[in-house]
Formats: structure tokens, sequence, C-alpha cells
């Protein structure tokens, strides 16, 4: 494995990377493989578990809701965590001890929601998972100032997105092929049962996520730190100066955290609930699945494509680009009927997806302090994962007044449009790296 992995480092592609900056995008590569499992085959699996007529069992209309409504909960746990996690791995060589723990405890929850029969049960895991996910992104993103310089901060950072699209594919496909022999497409083509196949789906994932975050744990390195020894009263208090700071005396920060709140919500939605906008449709199942790895690959070449685009032209520009192609998106979707219009759907978003994840990514690194980075990620992940409450939160309301999918996923655009007023009003306000 370590021969393999020095060979990848060697290739063309990753020639431009130095150790840590390889070892930091390849953590996108293993975390990748659990999001398109979860924004996929997981909605599927939760929708077999739930609907029927039996004691237990609820409708599609309720499972959809159920399962939009888990999703804002888990955002909401996120953000409430995410700064206080944060702050306390600021503290010397405490960021790769939150890092690995959340790491080794997610992959095994995700292993463990293979094995569930219940719907009930299948959701608590599923949040367990999420949260600790969530957490671990919390203190990879904060890495990214102590394994490369701010120069070539905004590349490497295109570079984890564009490379877990394509790498999240290798276990996918498997993951995939499990679930069409286990009956997904057709009886006629099962071999195993639909409970085996989901074992082996949450398995090669869990797996995949774990061996390709070991170069990660093994190579990181902390530079940026806040001196002494962590304090859990005094990191409170220190969220909250620094929330108080950024209010009174950053207002760049300030107006680009309320305009990533806004825009970034419809982005984690659209992700999150892309197969139950497919199923309340009663579109094919395998057929979604397929053009949501088409997707993947359209991400991974829009996120290469904008990563060069970063050399030449302004971050904020192209973060704009990327927020009235998800507007577009949003308006689209109030037309979308078949599965083609479902697959025209999911290339615009793939166009954009990773872009302005890690355009966002970069920009805000650019402009906080680099020793309070995780507790600036922290507050960052509170604007990020609070957003996403928001929109599942609608679509829930949506689905449960009895609204179609396609008003629930067309409201979004009101969350683009401010985002875009608002992130313009960043751009112009003054810039001013807050001290520690």
């Amino acid at each position: 494995m370590k021969g393999f992995f020095k060979w990848l480092n060697k290739t063309k592609v990753f020639r431009d990377l130095n150790e840590q900056e390889f070892s930091w995008v390849l953590y996108d590569v293993g975390n990748s493989a659990y999001t398109m499992l979860a924004c996929s085959l997981i909605p599927i699996w939760f929708k077999a578990l739930a609907i029927g007529e039996g004691p237990g069992k609820i409708d599609s209309d309720k499972a959809t809701g159920a399962f939009s409504l888990t999703i804002a909960i888990v955002t909401v746990v996120v953000a409430l965590i995410g700064p206080f996690c944060g702050a306390i791995a600021d503290h010397k060589d405490r960021k790769k001890i939150f890092f690995q723990s959340t790491v080794c405890l997610g992959t095994i929850a995700c292993l463990l929601t293979g094995f569930t029969s219940s719907w009930l049960l299948f959701l608590i895991l599923f949040v367990v998972t999420r949260i600790l996910y969530q957490m671990s992104l919390t203190f990879y993103d904060s890495m990214l100032n102590d394994v490369t310089s701010e120069e070539r901060a905004d590349e490497v950072s295109s570079y984890g997105y564009a490379w877990g699209y394509i790498g999240s594919c290798i276990p996918f496909i498997i993951a995939l092929v499990c679930y069409i022999l286990g009956g997904g497409l057709s009886e006629d083509l099962m071999i195993f049962s639909p409970y085996v196949a989901k074992i082996i789906g949450c398995l090669v994932t869990a797996g995949w996520w774990m061996i390709v975050t070991l170069p990660l744990i093994k190579n990181y390195k902390q530079i940026n730190y806040v001196e002494g020894k962590p304090d859990v009263f005094g990191a409170f208090k220190k969220i909250g100066k620094t929330i108080k700071r950024i209010f009174i005396e950053d207002k760049k920060v300030l107006l680009f955290l309320i305009a990533f709140f806004l825009y970034i919500d419809g982005v984690g939605t659209i992700i999150d609930n892309c197969i139950n906008i497919g199923t309340d449709l009663g579109l094919n199942t395998v057929g979604q699945v397929i053009f949501l790895l088409a997707t993947q690959v359209v991400a991974w070449i829009g996120s290469l494509v904008f990563a060069k685009l970063s050399r030449k032209y302004d971050t904020v520009k192209l973060i704009l680009v990327c927020i009235v192609g998800y507007f577009a998106v949003c308006i689209y979707a109030l037309f979308i009927k078949t599965i083609w219009d479902f697959g025209i759907m999911a290339f615009m978003v793939g166009c954009f997806q990773g872009s302005i994840q890690s355009l966002s990514r970069f920009y805000y690194a650019k402009i906080i302090p680099a020793e309070n980075s995780g507790e600036y990620f922290g507050i960052y992940d509170i604007f990020a994962k609070g957003a996403s409450f928001l929109g599942s939160a609608v679509i829930a309301a949506v689905k449960f007044a009895g609204g179609t999918i396609n008003v629930a996923v067309g409201l979004l655009a009101i969350f683009f449009g401010l985002g875009f007023l608002f992130l313009k009003l960043a751009n112009d306000a003054p810039a001013k790296k807050v001290s520690k």
C-alpha cells in the first residue's frame, strides 16, 4: 500500500503536490465515497426499509420528509459543536487526534449501518455517521493552512474536491453493482439478497474511507497552533470573543459568512436530496444512480477547470459564476418530469458542485488568521451546516404539506439570489486580517 501511494505521487497528475498536500488531497478521495453513498443508495435503502403497509411502516411522502428532517437535525448538531471542537483542536498536537478519532468512529458507524433491518435504527446510525463525517471535515478543512502555502491553497483545495469526485466512483461502482445483483434493478438479476448488498456497500465504503485516510494521519504536522493547554470553558469564551470580533471589527468576514450561509444552503440541500427528487417523481432508481455516477465525472472535470481558472481570475468572480449556475438549476427543477430531465439537472449540478465549495473554502482560509484556523473553520461550519438545515427544512415542510418536490427545490433559488448579493457586498468591503 505504501508503494502504491508513492507511485501515485510520482504520476503526472500529482507530481506538482508535495507529500503533505498529496496526503491532504487523498482524504477528499476517501471521504467522498461516503458522500456519494449518502446521497444515492442510503436514501434508497432507507425507503425500502420504511415504506409499506405493515406495522411501523410509513408512506413515501412521510419517508421523504423524515429523511430530510434527519439531515436538518444532523446539520444543527454539527453547527453547534463544530466551533467548540475546532477551538480545542487549535492547540498544539490536538488537531490530528480529533481528526483521526472522528474518522475511525465514523467508518465504524458506516459499517454498522449496513447490518440494520429497522428503518429507525438505520436513521440513528446514519445520524451518528453523518455527525462524525462532518466533524472530520471541520478538522480537515482547517488543516489546509498547515499543509500548503497561501499562494497554492486555492489550487490544492480544488484538487481535493476534483479527485474526491473521481476517486469516490471506485467504491461506489462496487456498491452499485452489489445493489443491482441484490435485486435493485430486477429480480431476474438477483444473486444475493438486498440485505447482503447493503452490507457489502457499507463495508466497501467504510474500508475505502479509512484506508485512503492513512497517509494524512501519518504525514500531517500541525504548524499553526495556539499556545497553552486546551481549556473547555476557555474555548467557549474564546469562540464568543471571536464571533463578537467578526461582527464588530471585520465586515468582510461577516458578509462573506452570511453569503456563504445563503448559497451553500442550496448546494448542500440539492446534494443531500437528489435521490428524493427522482423517487418522488417516480423515476427509475438505477437510472438516477447512474446519472449521479456520471455527475461525479462532470464534477471532477469542472473542479479541475475552475482550479486552472483560479490562477487567472478573481476567486469571488468565479464563485459568483457558480451561484448563477445553481440558480439556473433551481429554476430548471420546476420543469423536471422524466429521467432525462433529471440527467440534465445532474449535469448542471456537476459543473459547479465542487468548484463552489473549494473556492469558498480557499477564500475563507485566505481572510482568516492561520493560527486560529480550527476555531474559525468551526464558525465557518455553523454557517455551512446550519444553512443546510434551512434547505432540508424547506423540503420537509413542502412535502409534509403535500407539495411537489419540484416546488421545494425551486424555492431554493431564493437562497442563491440572496447569496449572490451578499457576496458582492463582501467583495466590496475593506479587507482586514483578524488578529489573535
